[in-house]
């Protein structure tokens, strides 16, 4: 039986949007410093809040991230305030987030489905995967994928698994390229400028205290296991999982000459409604063993194009017509979406 789908605590589709310019010069060797004359080009972005958003309080500590881009590259930089820097992991591909971590997920063509994850810790410890498709439709995760030809690199103000000393934040830098990016991107191609990439960013924070002159996790005496970890984002998720691609924020992607950032382009607004029905398809299945055709059953009211549906015993598929009035735009019940031209009807 097809499980329910969680749906987050979305009230209104209001995804956050960074403007990514193009650098005019090349990224020095890197040091995870973010106070030269490289990123002075790159705007910060918002702060970084809870993953479930207005639902939960502000992060105690700040974290903000900078972007840039380049003929063979894109760049990213990020500063995470902290006055507990410490971390464990040393092998390539571990499980970051066990440790207190940074981690970047990049959905080229914004269809949900084989989309890049990438980790890194205070000790520059990597974790790089690909997702064939989010864990709630299946995955699996290719967890032997790798970045090829990344460099990335920490800056710590303090020192490293210290409690005596004067922690004040680590910054990191990366540079992805784009020969290795573009294996899921539309057309197998670098973004040109105008275009967007889904994005998001997050922070995992662990809880920890001081042993012996060490870092160690809280112990919750309730489960004899370390408190949950909070996990602060750049684009709210509305529920505690990063792994709705559909909710990461919108990276478009400027020559240096452009000022603006874009509005979310309407389409993606249309692909928002199907997402829903989407949830509500994988809600209605887990009751009845079945898909329905019928909005009624699925508590749907309020559409700016009424969706076409279609189901057999075990799919669906759902269209609504594209905002240019020659396309549609389609889901399915593994929530893979996209857009073609409309066929003569």
């Amino acid at each position: 039986m097809t499980n329910a789908m969680p749906e987050p605590n979305v009230s209104t589709y209001a995804p956050l949007r960074y403007l990514c310019r193009k650098s005019l010069q090349a990224l020095p060797t890197l040091d995870g410093r973010l106070d030269k004359p490289f990123w002075d080009a790159a705007e910060w972005s918002e702060d970084f809040v809870d993953i479930e958003g207005e639902a939960k309080p502000l992060p105690a500590k700040r974290t903000r991230f900078k972007m840039l881009w380049d003929d063979d590259c894109v760049y990213f930089g990020a500063e995470l305030i902290e006055d507990e820097i410490w971390a464990t992991l040393t092998e390539r591909d571990s499980v970051i987030f066990h440790d207190n971590d940074f981690e970047i997920f990049i959905d080229p063509d914004g269809d949900t489905h084989q989309y890049y994850e990438f980790e890194m810790n205070a000790l520059n410890t990597v974790w790089d995967l690909l997702l064939v498709k989010p864990y709630r439709d299946g995955g699996p995760c290719v967890n032997g994928w790798d970045i090829q030809e990344i460099r990335s690199a920490v800056h710590i103000e303090g020192r490293l698994n210290d409690p005596s000393a004067d922690n004040r934040f680590w910054s990191i830098e990366a540079a992805m390229p784009w020969k290795a990016l573009k294996e899921c991107a539309p057309n197998g191609r670098p973004p040109l400028p105008g275009e967007f990439w889904r994005v998001n960013f997050s922070r995992v924070q662990w809880q920890v205290e001081v042993k012996d002159n060490k870092y160690v996790k809280k112990i919750d005496p309730r489960t004899g296991r370390p408190y949950p970890e909070d996990n602060w984002v750049w684009s709210p998720q509305g529920i505690i999982n990063m792994h709705y691609p559909e909710l990461w924020g919108y990276v478009f992607f400027a020559d240096e000459a452009v000022g603006e950032t874009p509005s979310i382009p309407e389409d993606e607004r249309r692909k928002w409604e199907l997402r829903r029905l989407y949830y509500r398809q994988r809600q209605f299945y887990s009751e009845h063993e079945r898909y329905s055709s019928e909005l009624a059953d699925l508590q749907l009211t309020e559409w700016t194009e009424e969706p076409r549906i279609e189901v057999t015993s075990r799919t669906f598929l759902a269209s609504v017509p594209g905002s240019d009035g020659k396309s549609r735009i389609y889901i399915q019940e593994e929530g893979k979406v996209w857009k073609e031209l409309a066929k003569d009807e």
